[in-house]
């Protein structure tokens, strides 16, 4: 099978860790362990997250006053880069010697006019405090949005609509090559003058599950496995009457509302994929990638069910 995944940044750097090269060195260490087998056993393609990164790559150059603030789409092809280093190095240490694995710095059309560039909703860079966001924004203008019990930064997230690198992934595939690709949903960049000839940067952050949907999509894979820190798709999720959805068909899972800056793209992710190739996309740990595509588990979205099957509910869960 070729299957490609959207490995999560806050998989990559687990919540609240300090964004150290070290942390960030042992998690993609841990990330491999899961991914090595798979990528024994098919074709593979690793899309990945950069919220954490990127936001610290932002952080440090806005520190740096005899310079303009580095844009997005240059910051975003630096986390292509170091993510992607540390990636092959970790995977390279358990793959065989002669798998070959390739880390390609993708750039990603985005419609200028879309309307996602006035209403912020992608979170990046570290957690902090209400006293600690209310500093930065006063200093620069930024906007912050709550995440979880915590503050992050919001940046605009707009849709891809173009994958510009898809023929070097496929030859790559076609040499047996792990391909690391899309990396923080690629590179943001749209075309403008005159003629709409003229390749740009944008600031922004695209969505690395949106991207890594549409090049599973074009790349027609068979398996699109969205990976995060959470074991399913919850609903009710952080109250008594959380529970796990197994299974759903793409209309049932888009009936229910889950947050735009997290969950909701990866449904949106997920519905898309299995909607225009019939195949199955799961939602899940990153732990438990193995058993996503054996269908045991994390949330399945596939068209061979009809509405929505919820796992057991677990102590502490009302069902």
């Amino acid at each position: 099978m070729l299957i490609v995944t959207a490995l999560g940044g806050n998989a990559l750097l687990r919540r609240g860790q300090p964004l150290s090269a070290k942390n960030q060195r042992e998690n993609v260490a841990i990330a491999a362990r899961s991914l090595a087998p798979v990528a024994m056993a098919h074709k593979l393609v690793i899309g990945h997250g950069n919220g954490p990164q990127v936001g610290l790559l932002a952080l440090q150059s806005a520190a740096y006053g005899e310079v303009e603030p580095y844009p997005f789409d240059v910051l975003g092809a630096q986390t292509e880069g170091m993510i992607g280093y540390m990636i092959e190095q970790e995977l390279g240490n358990l793959l065989p010697f002669h798998r070959p694995i390739a880390t390609l710095l993708t750039m990603v059309e985005v419609d200028g006019a879309d309307p996602a560039f006035a209403n912020p909703t992608k979170f990046i860079g570290p957690v902090l405090t209400k006293a600690e966001a209310d500093l930065i924004r006063a200093e620069k203008g930024w906007t912050f949005k709550m995440d979880g019990q915590s503050y992050r930064r919001v940046v605009a997230s707009p849709k891809p609509r173009r994958i510009f690198e898809l023929r070097p992934i496929r030859w790559l595939l076609d040499q047996n090559t792990v391909v690391i690709a899309a990396g923080g949903g690629g590179i943001p960049t749209m075309y403008t003058g005159e003629d709409k000839k003229m390749l740009v940067g944008v600031e922004c952050v695209i969505d690395k599950d949106l991207a890594a949907e549409l090049m599973a999509r074009e790349l027609e894979a068979d398996f699109l496995a969205i990976l995060t820190d959470v074991d399913s798709v919850y609903v009710g999720w952080g109250t008594p009457h959380q529970r796990a959805i197994r299974t759903a068909s793409p209309d049932a899972l888009e009936e229910i509302q889950f947050p735009a800056g997290s969950m909701g793209p990866k449904v949106e992710a997920a519905c898309r994929f299995v909607r225009a190739t019939g195949n199955r996309a799961c939602i899940g740990s990153l732990k438990d990638l193995a058993a996503m595509i054996e269908g045991t588990a994390g949330t399945t979205v596939t068209e061979e069910v009809a509405g929505i099957t919820y796992a057991p509910a677990r102590q502490g869960e009302k069902s």
